[in-house]
């Protein structure tokens, strides 16, 4: 908090306290945009501030909106409920279109706001990106979908979903347990640490188990328009599952692609993969069948299951994937480790930090995502992935 000398005459103080009110009204309406109903910043009432980063527009915005529409969400819960401690909760995001300079502009925007913890960023180059500024400030960071091992390697920063190097672990495990394949075709993107790094992970896991990998074909990103040679190579050396750890539109050109070609595998994805039902022209017939691998389901019958999907759905007008079900359960997170360290909003963005990360190790939540997580101090945490498959325009568990 600042600290103000006194001031001699007594209309002077009249004056300057008649400024700082008006100041304080102006900077209050120009940065609430995107504030749940809650205190303004101008409020002598002490609240959370929590801010979010996503990509909201661009070619990833299906991960972005679901993120921060997701956390806002919770934090609409939240506050309905009585808030966090007593305290409200203020909530904010920012557009960052996937771009790891924007995203640390974001988060200087979300800093001047002044944003105490943050949700994100979404996507995992820019959650690397906007941790060095995070671990600068000493501000606790929780990314709900920033997967690649580097989102976590400051002690401030952890992690809701699996680590690139899990879900490649989980994938190879979960296709040899349910003998989903005898041979097996990889499709990845190696100039992306999200795709690279779950593509070797998976590999190295696939060795001495039931199936074999016949083929493994790299694209970049600049040349993520036609996959007819990797197609046709997975198709020659008789794959019947194509392993695709890449994001989901490119999995929608691939599927297109392979349609066309007459070639229908057991098309396996991870987490990236969620979203492929939104894609634009996209004919989601050529998605049936298609697997994922994913800590969320929508179709869960458990009770916070049911009453996320259904209100997510009466705000949003759409069934929320993976990306929304991780920020969702951030919040709530966040919100048990402050309750776990009787955390107040008065407290310095530092202090703050460190009561959660200590707060972290300690606590264990039931979301959506997992009926059971902890963390340790790495910043990964504990959960058991699920597979959902798609059936009929829509993610089914594949259990």
């Amino acid at each position: 908090m600042k600290k103000f000398s006194k001031v001699i005459s007594t209309a002077s103080a009249f004056m300057m306290a008649l400024a700082m009110l008006a100041g304080c009204t102006d900077a209050a309406s120009s940065t609430q945009t995107e504030s749940s109903g809650t205190q303004t910043e101008g409020s002598a009432e002490a609240v959370f501030k929590i801010g979010a980063i996503g990509p909201l527009t661009g070619d990833n915005a299906a991960y972005g909106n679901a993120v921060c529409n997701a956390a806002e969400l919770a934090v609409e819960e939240i506050n309905a409920a009585g808030g966090i401690n007593g305290y409200k909760v203020e909530y904010k995001k920012e557009d960052d279109e996937t771009n790891a300079e924007k995203s640390v502009n974001a988060y200087n925007a979300l800093k001047d706001w002044g944003m105490q913890i943050l949700v994100g960023s979404t996507t995992s180059g820019c959650s690397i990106a906007v941790s060095e500024n995070t671990k600068a400030d000493n501000m606790f960071q929780l990314t709900p979908s920033g997967s690649a091992v580097d989102c976590v390697k400051y002690d401030n920063a952890f992690r809701v979903c699996f680590s690139d190097p899990n879900q490649g672990i989980a994938s190879a495990q979960y296709i040899s347990d349910n003998n989903l394949a005898k041979k097996v075709g990889i499709i990845y993107d190696s100039s992306d640490i999200y795709s690279d790094g779950i593509y070797q992970k998976f590999v190295q896991e696939s060795e001495g188990k039931n199936y074999e990998i016949v083929s493994a074909e790299a694209f970049t990103s600049d040349s993520a328009t036609d996959f007819s040679v990797q197609l046709q190579k997975a198709k020659d050396a008789g794959a019947d599952l194509v392993f695709l750890p890449i994001y989901y539109k490119s999995a929608a050109l691939i599927l297109t692609q392979a349609n066309t070609m007459g070639y229908s595998p057991i098309f396996f994805g991870v987490d990236g993969l969620d979203g492929i039902l939104t894609v634009a022209n996209f004919d989601v017939s050529l998605a049936e069948g298609v697997m994922l691998l994913t800590p969320f389901a929508a179709d869960a019958t458990d009770d916070l299951t049911v009453n996320f999907v259904s209100k997510y759905k009466e705000k949003y007008g759409e069934v929320p994937n993976q990306f929304a079900a991780d920020a969702y359960d951030a919040v709530y997170i966040i919100k048990n480790a402050i309750e776990k360290k009787n955390v107040t909003p008065d407290m310095s963005v530092s202090d703050i930090c460190e009561a959660i990360k200590g707060a972290m190790t300690e606590i264990e939540v039931a979301g959506v995502t997992s009926s059971k997580m902890t963390w340790d101090a790495s910043g990964e945490p504990n959960k058991e992935p699920r597979a959902v498959v798609i059936k009929n325009g829509t993610y089914v568990s594949a259990q």
